[in-house]
């Protein structure tokens, strides 16, 4: 792909992002399921970590390298002519600089980072240091002329036993994550629960991605709390799965 359609697309983007409220980013693995979210009328997309791994035999939690990765969503970009986003975990070790160089190079025109880092144990990063990154980041798209849209994730809700309690400090992160640069927020985990939903919507300034399994879900319910974005994750892959298994379980040998 050309340098000018990547910026393209990275503008085209953002405007979506402005122009629906909220935005639902189809979370694709291959060239099959990006090419048929696009043919039922998505505009962008996303490719997930967790998904992308499960179709290419491999464990999430950068259980592949950040060049097998670039390797893997390359086709899938080239294969639509919509934006593309992509999970890119932790990082994969990389400096802000090369992730986004990558990242950039492969077509992607959008990333998602969080802040569990899986290449050090599953540690979680501090506030200061994940606004850091971030912000590394958002000077590494600038320096490239790319405005690539940069979704800061949290997993504080993910991690703890009552994520009540960390309210109040995954808001600090988010609006740090929002001071750094980074165009929308994913505190992870809390797609069930309309009163942290709405407590952190109402914290920010910039969209709020949640996580909505496509069937069990409604969007006019994430509408009205005010959630900016939303994804899939895992579960649209989860939920193809459950529908293939019950298409075939007919056709199985019996026991």
């Amino acid at each position: 792909m050309d340098f000018r359609t990547t910026v393209e697309r990275a503008e085209r983007l953002k405007h979506l992002h402005a122009d629906h409220q909220p935005l639902v980013l189809p979370t694709v693995w291959d060239v099959w399921s990006a090419r048929t979210a696009v043919a039922a009328g998505f505009p962008a997309l996303t490719i997930g970590s967790h998904p992308l791994a499960d179709s290419r035999g491999a464990e999430d939690q950068e259980g592949q390298t950040f060049e097998e990765v670039l390797a893997a969503v390359r086709p899938i970009i080239a294969a639509v002519d919509v934006p593309v986003s992509v999970d890119l975990e932790s990082g994969y070790g990389q400096q802000p600089a090369d992730l986004v160089a990558g990242l950039i190079e492969a077509g992607g025109v959008g990333l998602n980072i969080e802040d569990t880092v899986h290449s050090e144990g599953g540690r979680v990063r501090s506030t200061q240091e994940h606004a850091s990154y971030v912000a590394g980041l958002r000077a590494a798209a600038d320096d490239a002329g790319v405005p690539v849209w940069v979704n800061g994730r949290t997993d504080l809700f993910a991690h703890a036993e009552n994520p009540s309690a960390v309210l109040d400090e995954v808001i600090e992160r988010l609006r740090a994550l929002e001071q750094a640069g980074a165009d929308s927020v994913y505190p992870v985990k809390i797609q069930d629960n309309d009163e942290l939903l709405a407590a952190v919507t109402a914290a920010v300034t910039v969209p709020v991605n949640t996580t909505a399994h496509p069937v069990k879900h409604d969007l006019e319910r994430f509408r009205r709390l005010g959630v900016g974005r939303i994804t899939y994750g895992p579960l649209l892959q989860i939920a193809l799965t459950d529908a293939m298994k019950d298409m075939l379980k007919p056709w199985a040998p019996s026991s």
